[in-house]
């Protein structure tokens, strides 16, 4: 649905005499939080061998401290985006961040498997209200031009860089305190931004009238929660067990509904209309198979190194930093390739690389020097996972219709991360039945090993569709379209 044009009030605040210092408070208000949202993503990543060691989690358990925040966080993602608009983007900033903070320090203080699990919940929660307010508040508050554009910039290269700090950050805090500081962090960070947007950011919202679609959101987000979980049980229950199939049936049950619901809805937080093109179409499906595949290996790289080749926290958190940092370049250096070769054959020629990687860190084992075990493979996952994401995100986003720009860009970031969300589970599923409940090196390596065989296997797939499905472009068409966002590292 088109979205309504920002209101005088925000562009009078801006344009007032207190524009320069409003402006300078915008943008640092919006660069923290989406730094803290997308920092914790992967920080938690190089924590879990200790957090499992404290909290006796369970491998399962694990899973769940990285999911737990991404399904919440991208199932109700677009709700946050309208919450904005209707409820006032400077107030739902300040709630999302208070919800995001205080879910932090309810997580660093966990006592026990449950309430590390239920805060990461409402930590995803919290982000998925405070992520579309900090991009609103951009483009809502500052001047249409060459300003807007740089703050966008400076917010997109925040987002990058939290991503590619996550792996480091992690590993520094966890070393030289504990776990806990992984999310404490986040409690002094999140008082200050709140204290100093409280005084500096001043309200806008939209004209219209809107209304939230919380059933969709709800349906969603519990669908594909239920249908992880699901999987997550057939580990230890099989396929066939009732508390396999019971979770895995309300999920798709769910789903359905889901899709009905928007079919009716006034107000659909997800317009079925948008998959009639089938360039939103292909391009989200290929997302979604490639978060399926890339997202888990920050995580079974994380265990890696740390419970097989016995790197320190603060080690692996160095270790990866590679990755993140490949992946940013990647991402960087797209635009120019699909001006050359267009955005289908760049997003496919992306897959295939960071395919080849996969089955070249399939064959870790118990022991291995960083070079050729975890250097050489993460250079060229990391590398085609950002090669890919760019096109896919352009060919996902380009409309001629700048009110559903936003839409577009927010139904794209879900399909990733829910890819991701359901990856995690299914590709943690296979290495567990793979070691077989054993814990020594070898077998650990043989159980991540097999996961790493089955993204690869999932990419496989997804260039095949690819090849098939996304609309043929031309290298000049690509050079002047508007690149889409940039793929977080980690």
């Amino acid at each position: 649905m088109p979205q309504p044009a920002p209101d005088a009030a925000a562009s009078s605040a801006i344009s007032g005499a207190a524009g320069a210092p409003r402006l300078w408070a915008v943008v640092l208000a919006a660069c923290a939080g989406q730094f803290l949202v997308v920092l914790d993503v992967s920080v938690v990543n190089v924590a879990l061998p200790s957090m499992r060691d404290t909290l006796a989690l369970s491998e399962t358990g694990l899973q769940w401290v990285v999911n737990a925040y991404t399904l919440t966080f991208s199932g109700l993602m677009l709700l946050g985006g309208r919450a904005a608009d209707l409820f006032g983007r400077k107030r739902v900033f300040l709630a999302g961040l208070a919800l995001f903070t205080a879910a932090s320090l309810a997580g660093g203080l966990a006592q026990e498997p449950w309430h590390l699990l239920a805060a990461r919940g409402v930590q995803g929660m919290g982000a998925a209200i405070l992520a579309p307010a900090t991009l609103t508040l951009l483009t809502t508050s500052v001047p249409e031009g060459a300003a807007r554009t740089r703050a966008v910039a400076t917010w997109s290269a925040v987002g990058a860089g939290g991503g590619a700090a996550g792996g480091l950050v992690g590993g520094v805090l966890t070393d030289a305190r504990s776990w806990r500081w992984v999310l404490l962090i986040n409690v002094p960070v999140g008082v200050v931004v709140l204290a100093a947007a409280a005084v500096w950011l001043t309200e806008s919202r939209a004209t219209a009238v809107r209304r939230l679609d919380v059933p969709g959101a709800l349906l969603a987000t519990l669908g594909l929660g239920a249908v992880a979980y699901g999987i997550v049980r057939t580990d230890t229950a099989g396929w066939a067990a009732p508390s396999a199939l019971g979770p895995l049936a309300a999920g798709l049950a769910m789903l359905a509904l889901f899709v009905a619901v928007e079919a009716r809805a006034a107000e659909p937080l997800v317009p079925l209309r948008l998959f009639c093109s089938r360039a939103v179409s292909a391009a989200n499906v290929a997302i979604f198979i490639n978060g399926l595949a890339m997202f888990a290996m920050w995580y079974f790289l994380s265990l890696h190194t740390q419970n097989v080749l016995g790197y320190t926290p603060l080690q692996a958190g160095f270790a990866l930093v590679p990755h993140s940092l490949t992946i940013v370049l990647g991402s960087k250096i797209a635009p120019y390739l699909m001006a050359r070769v267009g955005d289908r054959w760049l997003a496919v020629a992306g897959s295939v690389m960071a395919g080849l990687g996969y089955l070249w860190q399939s064959t870790m084992g118990a022991h291995g020097d960083y070079a050729t075990t975890i250097l050489g493979p993460g250079i060229l996952m990391s590398l085609g996972a950002g090669l890919a994401a760019t096109p896919l995100a352009t060919i996902a986003t380009a409309t001629d219709d700048a009110d559903e720009a936003g839409l577009l860009s927010g139904l794209f970031g879900t399909s990733r991360t829910m890819g991701g969300a359901l990856g995690l589970a299914v590709l943690s599923t296979v290495a567990a039945a793979r070691t077989d409940g054993r814990h020594d090196p070898a077998s650990l390596a043989a159980g991540y090993g097999m996961a790493f065989r089955t993204g690869a296997a999932l990419l496989a797939g997804c260039v095949l569709f690819m090849i098939v499905a996304l609309p043929r472009t031309t290298a000049s068409r690509t050079s002047g379209s508007r690149p889409g966002p940039a793929p977080e590292a980690g």
